[in-house]
């Protein structure tokens, strides 16, 4: 049996375009909310080595950057609800980590001595799978400038039927 034609989610439908003008589902409507910024210290924390405590610092310093950086934006544009604060921690996070790579990379060069020989390093590798993570933040948040066409900030239609006015 073939599966169900899946309708796109309200946000998605928005930001890919309406070209036959068909009414959109708008889902579920949650009370915008105010987030608490988390703490950094608890994602990455004061260990002993005190390589690694520079290197958490410096991701909770990017982490925390982020963090205010998207909150006020997202707010007016997306109109953020408490449950979102998950969804945005963990792409500050991804944030944190592909800087955390990135300066890795620069340091040692995509290339390292290895047990045999020269090798690839490792976090080539891994800021590969932190970018495709990053992409698809980017789209959900709609923090692209192509995920951004269509959207509408909230409070800014003329309908009055919203329940949270």
């Amino acid at each position: 049996m073939a599966d169900p034609v899946r309708k796109k989610p309200h946000l998605q439908a928005v930001r890919e375009g309406n070209p036959g003008k068909r009414a959109l589902d708008e889902g579920l409507q949650l009370p915008p909310g105010d987030l608490e910024e988390p703490d950094w210290q608890e994602t990455f924390p004061t260990v002993k080595d005190r390589s690694r405590q520079a290197i958490n610092r410096r991701a909770r310093e990017v982490a925390r950057r982020e963090w205010r950086r998207v909150v006020p934006v997202l707010k007016h544009t997306a109109g953020l609800a408490a449950v979102d604060a998950a969804a945005l921690q963990d792409y500050c996070i991804c944030v944190a980590r592909i800087d955390q790579c990135e300066r890795d990379l620069s340091r040692h060069g995509l290339v390292m001595e290895g047990e045999r020989g020269m090798q690839k390093n490792g976090s080539a590798t891994i800021v590969s799978q932190y970018r495709a993570q990053y992409k698809i933040y980017l789209r959900e948040f709609g923090l692209s400038p192509s995920a951004r066409v269509g959207i509408k900030p909230p409070g800014d239609d003329d309908d009055d039927s919203d329940v949270f006015d």
